[in-house]
Formats: C-alpha cells, structure tokens, sequence
C-alpha cells in the first residue's frame, strides 16, 4: 500500500500577499502601530509611486490604512495593518509554514529517496 500524494496547500495563502513588495510592507508594518512613509519605502527598497500603488491595494483589501498629516507645514503619510491585515497576515505565514512542514515531512517519510 502507498501513501497518499501530498495535498495542495490548503486555505490560508492570500492573494493579497502574492505581490512580495505588499508582504514586505505588510510584515513591516505588523511590528509597529504605525509607520511614515518614507521609513516604509526605504525599508522595503521601492520607490514612492510603488509603495503608493501596493498601499493602496492593501487599503482597498482592508488590510492597511493610510493617514496622511502634517509635521510643521511639511505633508506626511503614516501607513498602518489594521486588524484585518494583522490577521490575514498571521494566517498567510502559517499557511506558508504549513507548506514548510509538510514538504519537512515528506523528505523524513521518503528517507533516502531525494532528488
């Protein structure tokens, strides 16, 4: 008797994350209240019309809110991850580390059998 073929991953991963440039502004964002713009474009290494553009669909997503401000008579932008995105986030990292173990268990159950 075989084992069964692994199965596809199953619910967890977020289209929402698929873009990397969106889950590196969503992972930075999880660890602070709140974020200024220009640490959040450096950090993640893009350029201000694609953190403009990726922020948006996490707003439209529910998964960010944008705040713009000003310091002194300087305009500022402040992105935060609701708590929908801290959520949604957390369930697409352990949908990821699900895929993780479970191909760790398929090289443990094939033995010597790799590549």
């Amino acid at each position: 008797m075989t084992a069964d073929p692994p199965q596809p991953p199953g619910p967890g991963l977020d289209e929402a994350f698929h873009n990397t440039t969106r889950l590196a502004i969503a992972a930075f964002l999880s660890a602070c209240a709140e974020a200024e713009f220009g640490m959040v474009r450096d950090h993640c290494r893009v350029s201000d019309s694609v953190l403009s553009k990726a922020a948006a669909a996490l707003e439209g997503a529910g998964y960010a809110e944008i705040r713009k401000g000003y310091v002194g008579k300087r305009p500022r932008t402040w992105l935060s991850l609701t708590s929908t995105g801290q959520l949604a986030l957390s369930q697409h990292v352990t949908a990821l580390q699900s895929i993780v173990a479970a191909a760790r268990e398929a090289n443990v159950n094939d033995g010597d059998r790799t590549r």
